[in-house]
């Protein structure tokens, strides 16, 4: 057998809008390789890929997006030794004054790497591609946009970062708090939402989950609406109005949504995503534990082509580096 090639990660993004009926897509050109590409980079040491995604953008082209649909993932050779593994998302440029790119922070340009980003129409894109590899993904989004499920919005679902063991907590469940990895998994968590780019947290208010979200809702000055059907006790009591909850807010066609709460509280909670998902999308979904661990976001994609019901049409999972440890 060979030697295992090494593997470089960068993330990406194909930035869409439609006008006059056409959609467009956003092309970067470099000078050092005169090419047509997407914007993309490589991942920062622990950054996530999701971020990478949304930064490079912003570096790249001067524009503020927030992610949508997973799309093919585009690897091609470096060299002898190492193969690039490029993963990309459809993005929507966002007011740059929204909550979610505040939790950024400040991005710089990348000088000298992009003299030129110009929105073409994805037909004339397809030709003006340098890279063939690069039409994959393109493809993909042409064939989303006719189908009706380009378009879509949100919810981010997480559990709250590492807590102190019950065993060792003789105080009310209520106050179990974070531990020091629990609040480094909370921190880490902030450039992952910003990608997607939540405007609106809501949160079990027991300690470990709204501390969880509070270094989100400090960067990006978004306020906590605390929602007392979703802690432990509350959710073995009466799930049904978890489910009712979570069902409102798959429905709603509005900014991003952000939902922190507890493994127990996950069963009812992904009862009510699964009413809204085939069976495809719900492969995503681990069979042995589909419940998340500590720190841990599912992100849900939703549309609700022509005049259909709203269904899920993607699901990803993400848990930052530093939530690994």
């Amino acid at each position: 057998m060979g030697k295992k090639r090494e593997r470089v990660y960068a993330g990406g993004a194909l930035v869409w809008r439609v006008k006059k009926r056409s959609l467009q897509v956003l092309l970067i050109h470099r000078p050092r390789y005169d090419d047509w590409s997407w914007p993309k980079g490589k991942v920062d040491v622990g950054e996530c890929l999701p971020a990478c995604a949304a930064r490079e953008v912003a570096e790249e082209t001067g524009y503020h997006v927030e992610l949508g649909l997973p799309l093919p993932v585009v690897q091609y050779p470096l060299n002898s030794t190492k193969t690039k593994v490029c993963v990309y998302w459809a993005a929507r440029v966002i007011d740059g004054n929204r909550g979610a790119v505040r939790a950024r922070g400040r991005i710089e340009p990348a000088e000298g790497e992009v003299d030129e980003a110009r929105w073409v129409d994805a037909a004339k894109a397809w030709k003006k591609l340098t890279r063939k590899a690069d039409r994959e993904p393109l493809g993909a989004l042409i064939d989303l946009h006719e189908d009706g499920f380009l378009d879509t919005w949100t919810v981010l679902i997480a559990r709250h970062g590492r807590a102190k063991k019950r065993s060792a907590w003789q105080k009310g469940e209520d106050t179990r708090p974070l531990t020091k990895p629990g609040h480094a998994q909370a921190r880490a968590l902030v450039p992952l939402l910003a990608a997607y780019g939540a405007e609106e947290i809501i949160t079990s208010p027991w300690a470990r989950c709204h501390d969880t979200v509070v270094p989100y809702s400090q960067a990006s000055g978004i306020e906590l609406f605390l929602a007392p059907q979703i802690t432990e006790h509350a959710a073995k009591e009466d799930p049904r109005s978890v489910r009712e909850l979570v069902a409102e807010l798959l429905g709603r066609r509005d900014a991003p949504v952000l939902i922190c709460t507890h493994r127990p509280v996950m069963p009812a909670i992904l009862d009510a995503v699964e009413r809204k998902s085939p069976h495809r999308v719900l492969r995503v979904l681990p069979e042995a534990d589909p419940y998340l661990r500590t720190g841990e976001v599912l992100v849900l994609h939703l549309a609700r082509p022509g005049k259909r019901k709203v269904r899920v049409v993607s699901m990803e999972m993400h848990r930052p580096a530093s939530a690994n440890a």
